[in-house]
């Protein structure tokens, strides 16, 4: 049977106002590719993308959000779904997210230091705007912008918020983040072989459309990319070939 066609989420990483990417996590490998993050998720919209990850590295950093008048700018201007991450620790960081146009929230640490609020928010909000931040190095969760690494089984840790109402999970393979070596096609069949059901959205390593043909064929539902078509791996031009 063939898999149905894989959902392509582009990636806007904002620090101070500004379109960046990361390697691995590190702070200090910080390329900035615009200053006008808008312009960027402008051009998604126009290859006929619908859907944007946004994460606000500036909040992951202070643990609370920062960057949301991208958010409201971003939403306000485009037609995109916007999935928002990074240092969302509150209600009322949620609260601030919504109002400002998210459709859906990402949360990855706090799925993992505060529990009964992680779970509070999907009761509150409802599971189909709680997105699961399952980030992994060596099969073990990593947390705090990666910086962190805990002793908690990837599998066990997304089968746990599966059984608790999540289904939709962000999973990164840190290793390969912003690395353009391929993606970790491997560990995300092996997700879904442990916790079938999952509307898992692969991330981390995607170096040209091949790899997203990779993890299609592998029937992996979603994935982001992001560096990759920030140093032209991808052009818009394939990606809108690709939705055709």
């Amino acid at each position: 049977m063939k898999n149905r066609k894989i959902e392509i989420i582009p990636a806007i990483d904002i620090i101070d106002r500004k379109c960046v990417r990361l390697s691995q996590g590190d702070y200090q490998q910080k390329i900035i590719y615009n200053e006008n993050p808008l312009e960027i998720a402008k051009m998604f919209e126009g290859a006929g993308l619908k859907r944007l990850h946004l994460v606000d590295l500036d909040g992951a950093k202070a643990h609370h959000i920062i960057n949301h008048s991208v958010l409201e700018k971003i939403a306000t201007n485009t037609s995109l779904v916007i999935d928002f991450g990074g240092g969302l620790k509150s209600d009322e960081d949620l609260k601030i997210a919504f109002e400002s146009g998210a459709s859906m929230v990402t949360g990855g640490s706090i799925a993992v230091k505060s529990p009964d609020t992680f779970l509070l928010w999907i009761e509150k909000f409802g599971a189909d705007k709680i997105i699961l931040g399952a980030d992994a190095k060596d099969e073990m969760i990593a947390v705090a912008g990666w910086q962190e690494s805990t002793g908690t089984d990837l599998f066990e840790f997304i089968g746990d918020w599966y059984s608790k109402g999540i289904r939709k999970v962000i999973s990164t393979d840190i290793s390969r983040d912003g690395m353009l070596q391929g993606a970790a096609t491997e560990l995300y069949k092996k997700i879904l072989l442990k916790v079938p059901g999952t509307y898992l959205i692969a991330s981390g390593g995607v170096s040209s459309m091949s790899d997203i043909h990779e993890l299609q064929d592998a029937g992996i539902p979603a994935v982001i990319t992001g560096k990759a078509i920030y140093e032209g791996r991808i052009t818009m031009k394939e990606i809108g070939k690709f939705i055709a």
